[in-house]
């Protein structure tokens, strides 16, 4: 009775989409697709790659917030002040960005990067709602690009392939995008001012800038509920875009 019962119950689950019983071996297992094409998973090496998969994951998810700038935090311009302040500092780059050289058509497009990430900026600090956390990746990705667009402002020839893939992530991981094309500008900075004495001095307080910037940036990021945080990171972002500009000339 137990052997009828098996075999009626293994003719029934025949049936279904997707599932095959093999008789002489109760073990094993097939995988149909809807094309019929059946698929034999490799034990070892399925459970070795999801391993990989899983701790890739893991990595992932523990990415620091400055990272997801779809979700970074939005809890800034909680007051008027705080949200005039940030404005009033957004628009230096707009300034900087009309005065900054426009000799070839890198220097141009580099040009209005820089009135673009004011202007987006100031969108950003004065929006509210759903539509706050879209403009927030939006003054990430411009800040990227004007970082691209100074890349190519410097370098006549970038490589064709890191341009490619700065344009490829440029949408999704626009600060990736902004930290590498800001350490080529460093280097390039660098090096220019050990070539001209002229520029030591810009290079200096290029220097302190950007270091300040970056310390009030990781702050902005770590004590989201401390005023005006933001806003300075404005103003010493801006006093290191104007000592870049020195380079165009």
């Amino acid at each position: 009775m137990s052997t009828q019962r098996t075999l009626k119950s293994s003719k029934a689950l025949e049936g279904m989409q997707g599932l095959h019983i093999l008789p002489h071996s109760p073990f094993a297992l097939e995988e149909i697709d809807q094309h019929g094409d059946i698929h034999w998973p490799k034990c070892q090496n399925f459970s070795f790659g999801a391993s990989q998969r899983l701790i890739i994951q893991k990595v992932w998810e523990q990415r620091p917030p400055c990272l997801r700038p779809i979700h970074c935090s939005l809890n800034g311009d909680r007051t008027v002040s705080e949200t005039i302040a940030n404005v009033i500092t957004s628009l230096p780059f707009v300034a900087l960005g009309i005065q900054a050289p426009r000799k070839n058509l890198n220097c141009k497009l580099y040009a209005n990067s820089l009135i673009g990430v004011g202007v987006t900026s100031s969108l950003y600090h004065v929006s509210r709602g759903k539509l706050r956390k879209y403009l927030r990746w939006a003054d990430y990705t411009m800040i990227a690009t004007a970082t691209v667009c100074l890349s190519r402002a410097l370098r006549n020839e970038n490589p064709k392939l890191l341009m490619a893939a700065s344009a490829l992530f440029l949408p999704v991981q626009p600060l990736m995008v902004s930290a590498v094309h800001t350490g080529m500008m460093e280097v390039a900075f660098a090096k220019r001012a050990l070539q001209d004495p002229e520029l030591r001095m810009v290079h200096n307080v290029h220097k302190m800038s950007s270091l300040l910037g970056g310390a009030l940036f990781i702050a902005d990021d770590v004590f989201p509920e401390t005023p005006f945080l933001h806003a300075g990171w404005h103003l010493a972002a801006a006093v290191g875009v104007g000592t870049c500009n020195k380079l165009l000339e």
